[in-house]
């Protein structure tokens, strides 16, 4: 399922989720025009055993590895990736913020990026793949859509559905989500997919949201809904 469209109106104009997105395509643009992806992957990605070790596996990073849990949020191994992390973000990034207020989430957007990337590398280092980068936006935009279905559940998302286009309770279309990463990790992994960032920003999202949505939010006449 391809979600196209939600029905929840917003307050004020969703800064933060513009700039993100703005900062993505700037970073991917950056990418083509430098060294290329492949390289630019291993200079600002997160790679497990520099994490780890706190030692550079490529000589040319573009900042210390522990500072690269930042970068890696930012790029993209292509154009269909940052594609698909940029249409779950405009859909779902501009409520989330509205809820949160600017400040807010944009501590809530890293944070769920960072925690994403930890649960990633710790993955990775029980499987023995300590070398193998790891780029996208994704672990922090799961965390979005955590914070949208505790916040929002019974909002409606026009939904592409195998041929046919559909509104769908958001509680389908996400939790419908997140129970397809966990089968696939049950499955044995998608190769080159982080499935255990997704899952890791995805729990810090649903943790972090009460915390950070003022008390009383409210969406123009749709109360939060603290599921």
């Amino acid at each position: 399922m391809i979600p196209l469209h939600d029905d929840l109106p917003i307050r004020r104009t969703p800064v933060v989720t513009w700039l993100l997105l703005a900062l993505n395509v700037g970073a991917f643009a950056w990418q083509l025009l430098g060294d290329g992806i492949p390289r630019s992957v291993q200079e600002g990605g997160v790679i497990p055993y520099e994490i780890l070790t706190f030692q550079d596996v490529w000589p040319r990073d573009l900042v210390p590895p522990p500072l690269t849990v930042f970068t890696a949020m930012f790029f993209h191994g292509g154009l269909a990736h940052l594609g698909s992390n940029l249409l779950f973000l405009w859909i779902f990034g501009n409520n989330v913020e509205d809820a949160m207020g600017r400040p807010r989430f944009v501590a809530f957007y890293l944070l769920c990026g960072v925690a994403a990337a930890i649960v990633q590398v710790l993955a990775s280092a029980a499987s023995g793949s300590l070398e193998v980068p790891m780029v996208g936006a994704s672990g922090a935009i799961a965390g979005i859509l955590a914070a949208y279905l505790r916040l929002f559940p019974g909002a409606r998302i026009l939904t592409l559905a195998f041929v046919f286009v559909v509104w769908l309770p958001a509680w389908i279309v996400l939790g419908l989500w997140i129970l397809g990463q966990l089968l696939s990790v049950v499955g044995g992994g998608v190769p080159g997919v982080a499935l255990f960032a997704h899952i890791g920003g995805f729990a810090a999202g649903w943790l972090l949201v009460r915390r950070l949505v003022p008390p009383g939010a409210e969406r123009a006449g749709l109360p939060l809904t603290r599921a």
